[in-house]
């Protein structure tokens, strides 16, 4: 009799393995889905930024390079705000 009851738990406690697989399978899915969706929406984030990092570099680009023998901005530095700009964007796409 002892015998049947050590049967009977160790069934019920496999059968409570078993449900708990299932649930543990079912997690592991919608987790793995929702990796998926993140992993997309990080590469189409990462598409948007290059291609706003590529407008901003043409608008730079577009703007009037000032003279260097006009004053105090060629004697304050010797650099210009453009090369400035894109020395901080270079900055943040390392990030």
């Amino acid at each position: 009799m002892a015998n049947k009851d050590q049967i009977d738990q160790i069934a019920e406690r496999i059968e409570r393995l078993l449900v708990r697989h299932a649930e543990l399978q079912r997690t592991n899915a919608l987790l793995t889905a929702q990796v998926e969706a993140l992993i997309q929406e990080r590469d189409s984030f990462k598409s948007r930024l290059g291609a706003a990092r590529a407008r901003v570099d043409a608008l730079l680009d577009r703007l009037p390079q000032p003279d260097s023998g006009l004053g105090s901005v060629a004697s304050a530095g010797g650099q210009n705000m453009h090369s400035d700009s894109r020395r901080n964007l270079s900055t943040h796409k390392a990030a």
